[in-house]
């Protein structure tokens, strides 16, 4: 991972509330989140869905637009103010060009599609206590980084249940 966030010549700061990336945009860039944290979500025309969030020391990116080079569905907001690193596709694709690099990229996309499916699993789970259980075992850090409401929003469920759950 270090090896990635050394490709960053570049450092942003975002304030709380400020989106990185919205609907409709292309976004190729990946981000090394040095402090702060981050949702990335989708807008129905009900309601925002979150479906993943970053806080410090997490690469995020917009791996739809990343991938594709096409613009992508989901926006990426501060939840608080942070501070992250920036590595571009074309960086990103020189460092691909070494065998070493290639096989890092690729446990770490394996890593992204387990973690993926994990949250599908958590979704499809139909216990409220279930899910947060799940979440909490895989990512205890995920409740000292984010605000109630947006876990509960993660994990479907009001913020009321959520706060039951954590009390019992």
């Amino acid at each position: 991972m270090k090896e990635i966030i050394e490709l960053s010549q570049k450092e942003i700061t975002i304030e709380r509330n400020e989106f990185l990336k919205v609907k409709g945009s292309i976004d190729t860039n990946v981000y090394y989140i040095v402090s702060g944290s981050l949702r990335i979500f989708v807008l129905s025309e009900y309601e925002e869905q979150i479906i993943r969030f970053g806080y410090k020391e997490n690469l995020i990116v917009s791996l739809d637009s990343f991938l594709s080079n096409k613009p992508s569905d989901l926006f990426i907001q501060a939840i608080k103010k942070s501070v992250i690193k920036v590595i571009s596709k074309q960086q990103f694709d020189t460092f691909l060009e070494t065998e070493d690099n290639r096989k890092l990229w690729t446990k770490i996309l394996a890593d992204l599609v387990i973690q993926q499916m994990e949250r599908e699993i958590d979704i499809l789970t139909n216990s409220p206590k279930e899910r947060y259980e799940r979440v909490l075992k895989r990512s205890p850090q995920l409740f000292q980084e984010i605000p109630n409401r947006h876990i509960a929003n993660y994990l479907r469920m009001s913020a009321e249940t959520l706060s039951r759950l954590k009390k019992s």
